[in-house]
Parts: structure tokens; sequence; C-alpha cells
């Protein structure tokens, strides 16, 4: 599965992403650009892996998520053997929230 991602169009969205200073802009953008549904299963996702690090089950994941054990599975492949972009942001969050309780 060799779908282009690069395009210019992905480019114009991450900037436009990138664009955002706050929280409240993020609601305000991406509920614009996203369905509800689309945008609840990007943040399920993003608990699954959140989840899976704290080496929990899945059956609890799905439990405490809703998420299926298909969607749990991708998750997992990801973490594993992808990109690492869950760990670049899941280390910037800890991070940043350490330094808030400093």
């Amino acid at each position: 599965m060799s779908k282009k991602i690069r395009t210019e169009a992905v480019d114009y969205l991450f900037q436009a992403i990138l664009s955002l200073k706050n929280k409240e802009e993020c609601y305000i953008f991406f509920e614009d650009i996203c369905t509800i549904n689309e945008l609840l299963s990007l943040s399920q996702r993003f608990e699954v892996a959140k989840m899976l690090r704290e080496q929990k089950t899945y059956l609890e994941i799905a439990e405490q998520t809703g998420a299926s054990t298909a969607t749990i599975s991708r998750v997992n492949r990801s973490l594993n053997y992808g990109n690492d972009g869950y760990d670049m942001v899941f280390e910037r969050i800890d991070n940043g929230e350490k330094k808030k309780d400093d």
C-alpha cells in the first residue's frame, strides 16, 4: 500500500494546522474541517495508543474507549512498525506537562 501522502494539498493542510495558536482555535478549525465522527475516531485512536503504551490489554482498551479490536490492532501496528509519530507526540506532551508542574 503505497499511497502518496506528501502532496501540496497535505502540505497546505499541515501549514493550516501549524498556524493554530491554542486549543480553542483547534476546536474551531477541526469542527469545520472534520465531521464529528471523524474527529471522535481520531481522538479514539490517540487514546488507544496512549493506553497501549501504558500496557493496557485489548479488552481494557475496548471497554474504556469503545474501539474495536481491529482498530486497537491497527494502532498497535503503528506503534510498533510505524514512523514513531505517536511516540514523538507523547514525549512532547509528557515533557510539557512536567514543565507545567515545575
